[in-house]
C-alpha cells in the first residue's frame, strides 16, 4: 500500500511539473548546460523519490549499520602499534570533518589494515571504512579529510541506506530483522554508487572538508593520484613507479569500473572550488602520526 501511494504521489508531482513547465511563459536566457543540469537533477530526484517516501527511520538505519560494522570489524586482526596510532588519527580527522555533516548521526571510522585495499566505503547509520592501501597513497591530512568527507556524504545524502532498501527488495529481506540485512556482503559497499551519487559525494565531501578547515587542494591532489593509478595499473598507459600486488590491481580495476573517470571528477571539483571561492593556495597539512614500541608492545 505504501509503495502504491508513493507511486501515485510521484506521478502527480511529475504531471504537475510537466503542466506548469509547458504553460509557464519565461523569457530568461538559458544555455544548453543549464538545461542538461536541470534535466539530470530532475531525473535523479524522480528516480529516488519512492525511496524518500518509504525511507526507514534513523534509528533503524543505525541498527542495521551497527550490525554490518560489527560483522566486518570482528574479522580484523590484532592491532599493531602503528595501526592503533593510525586508527586514533583517523578518528580525530573523521570526527572533525563529520561535525559539518547535515545529519547528526554517531559517525564512526574504521581502519582496515590491508595494504591491498586501495578503497574506502560507507555503511548506513554512520560507519566509514578505509583501507590501509588507500592511506598509503596519501601525502597529506587534507587528502584524508576529502576521502572521509566523500564517504560521509554517501551517508549524509542517504545513498547508503537507499542501497540497503534496494538490496532488501531484490533479495526479499525483512528490514525489521537486522540479522537478515546484515548478510549483505562487504563487496557490495566497495562497489561504488551511481555516477550522480558519486559526483554528489565529491561535491559535498569537498565542501565539508573545506568547512572543517582543510585545503581544497587535498581533493584535487587525491583525485589526480587516483588518475595516475588508473593510468599506471589499469590502462597501462605509463610505466608503474611502484609495485602493487595483483590483488591490489584487481581491486583498483573494480574501483575504476564502478566510479566516474578521475578526469571527470577533477573537472567538477575545480568547478566547485571556483564557484564557492575556496582558497586555491591554502597549504596542505602533513600526516602527523606519533607512536612508540617498547619491548615489542604498544
Amino acid at each position: 500500500m505504501k509503495h502504491a501511494l508513493a507511486l501515485v504521489v510521484v506521478l502527480l508531482i511529475t504531471g504537475g511539473a510537466l503542466y506548469f513547465a509547458q504553460h509557464q511563459k519565461r523569457h530568461d536566457a538559458v544555455n544548453a548546460n543549464a538545461v542538461v543540469d536541470m534535466a539530470a537533477d530532475w531525473q535523479r530526484d524522480i528516480t529516488r523519490a519512492p525511496m524518500q517516501f518509504t525511507r526507514i527511520s534513523d534509528e533503524q538505519e543505525m541498527q542495521i549499520g551497527d550490525e554490518l560494522a560489527r560483522q566486518y570489524t570482528s574479522a580484523q586482526p590484532e592491532q599493531s602499534a602503528e595501526i592503533h596510532a593510525t586508527q586514533q588519527y583517523l578518528n580525530a580527522v573523521g570526527e572533525h570533518v563529520a561535525a559539518h555533516a547535515k545529519r547528526k548521526l554517531n559517525y564512526r571510522f574504521h581502519l582496515i589494515g590491508d595494504v591491498n585495499l586501495i578503497n574506502a566505503f560507507a555503511l548506513p547509520g554512520g560507519h566509514v571504512f578505509i583501507g590501509k592501501g588507500l592511506l598509503d597513497q596519501m601525502t597529506s591530512e587534507d587528502e584524508l579529510a576529502f576521502v572521509l568527507g566523500h564517504e560521509l556524504e554517501h551517508i549524509d545524502h542517504f545513498h547508503a541506506v537507499e542501497r540497503v532498501q534496494i538490496e532488501a527488495k531484490l533479495k526479499s529481506l525483512n528490514l525489521d530483522i537486522v540479522a537478515a540485512v546484515a548478510e549483505i556482503p562487504m563487496s557490495l559497499w566497495q562497489a561504488g554508487y551511481s555516477k550522480d551519487q558519486e559526483f554528489e559525494a565529491d561535491r559535498e565531501g569537498l565542501r565539508i572538508a573545506a568547512a572543517a578547515g582543510y585545503s581544497p587542494q587535498g581533493a584535487v591532489k587525491m583525485t589526480k593520484r587516483l588518475g595516475k593509478l588508473q593510468r599506471e595499473y589499469v590502462i597501462h598507459a605509463e610505466t608503474p613507479t611502484g609495485e602493487l600486488s595483483q590483488v591490489a590491481i584487481d581491486g583498483l580495476t573494480g574501483y575504476f569500473r564502478s566510479h566516474p573517470l578521475p578526469s571527470e571528477r577533477l573537472e567538477q571539483l575545480n568547478a566547485v572550488i571556483a564557484q564557492d571561492h575556496l582558497a586555491k593556495d591554502q597549504p596542505l597539512k602533513p600526516f602527523h602520526l606519533e607512536y612508540e614500541v617498547i619491548s615489542g608492545e604498544r
